[in-house]
């Protein structure tokens, strides 16, 4: 996708990308959400990766949440979207659905080697990237929507 001219007319490439906040309600009755750890990047991310041609943004995510957790997930809701320039430095933009997990077992590969249930604050503890910490904060009042909507579908 081309946004705008770059460096010397240059057209400069926009990655769009969408991936999920999977929540779960522990047995104590919180909120957790899931993080992964990317073994290439040495990060700790939600998971998420680039649109395919033809897809759509929260057929991105159901996909890229499948590929990186194994979880199958339903779609609570919308939650937002981080913008930040990639290894690569080309503009990125990344959509975010929060999500219920319906089934399906974590299964560690090369791109992500592990997966982990926190709750919000241990979340923003281990998170890598401030904009993923920044999503957080829309979990939390006075968005606290989706904490309803997530016990409803549970």
């Amino acid at each position: 996708m081309t946004q705008a001219n770059g460096a010397g007319g240059r057209p400069v490439d926009l990655i769009l990308a969408a991936g999920g906040l999977v929540l779960r309600e522990s047995p104590r009755g919180s909120v957790e959400i899931a993080v992964v750890h990317r073994p290439l990047r040495l990060d700790w991310s939600y998971p998420k990766g680039k649109v395919e041609p033809g897809e759509t943004l929260t057929e991105c995510a159901m996909r890229e949440v499948h590929e990186e957790t194994g979880l199958h997930c339903e779609i609570v809701s919308f939650v937002g979207t981080t913008e930040y320039r990639d290894r690569k430095d080309r503009p990125k933009v990344v959509a975010y659905w929060a999500m219920t997990p319906e089934g399906g077992d974590f299964r560690s590969s090369s791109e992500v080697d592990e997966m982990r249930w926190l709750g919000l604050s241990d979340a923003a503890d281990l998170l890598t990237y401030e904009r993923d910490r920044d999503l957080l904060v829309t979990l939390q009042e006075p968005a606290a929507w989706v904490f309803p909507r997530l016990r409803r579908s549970a």
